[in-house]
């Protein structure tokens, strides 16, 4: 009798990992699960098995990135909105595969895939409440709360997409560049 085959977390993690990089690199239709299942040292048979098939791999994908930079700024929200946004770029320097999985938009062009709007939605949620902390504490408008925190990931997601797309000289001081920005945001919401 066949020992049954077991994937576990650990391999599941793998998939993750390398759905990313592959789709950052080849892009969405190009990558295979052959090539995903080779590049985690698996199967095809542990793709079907943990996820259903490419779509719900990818889609896995996208809510593992919402999932990680989600934990990433609800470590930094005691830090206030400052830390929030330098939590921002910090995790998308460091999983840049991810991030531009989560934004890139390159998935819905390819295939009905999006992430999961309770999950995307839950990766924002420390931003919101730092500002309604923000505002009770006097320190920011009293604007719609959901606005403010908008606007401020509209410009904390600019400058790391440009930075990510190296969009200008190699020598650009992006992390001072993104520390001005900290603090133009803070002032154009105060009250």
């Amino acid at each position: 009798m066949a020992r049954p085959i077991v994937h576990d977390q650990h391999v599941q993690q793998r998939l993750l990992a390398v759905t990313a990089e592959l789709v950052d690199r080849e892009g969405p239709a190009r990558v295979t699960l052959r090539d995903v299942a080779a590049a985690a040292d698996t199967s095809t048979t542990a793709i079907y098995s943990l996820f259903g098939g490419k779509a719900q791999l990818l889609t896995a994908a996208v809510d593992h990135g919402f999932r990680s930079f989600g934990e990433s700024q609800r470590e930094a929200a005691t830090g206030g909105l400052l830390e929030l946004g330098r939590a921002y770029r910090v995790w998308a320097l460091e999983h840049p595969a991810l991030y531009r999985l989560m934004f890139g938009g390159a998935l819905a062009a390819y295939i009905d895939c999006s992430p999961t709007p309770e999950v995307a939605s839950d990766s924002m949620l420390p931003l919101v409440e730092a500002v309604t902390a923000a505002q009770a504490a006097g320190r920011l408008r009293t604007d719609d709360p959901a606005v403010v925190a908008m606007a401020i990931w509209g410009q904390v997601h600019g400058l790391v997409a440009l930075e990510l797309a190296q969009m200008n000289h190699p020598a650009t001081d992006w992390s001072g560049i993104y520390e001005a920005a900290l603090e133009s945001v803070a002032r154009a919401w105060a009250p």
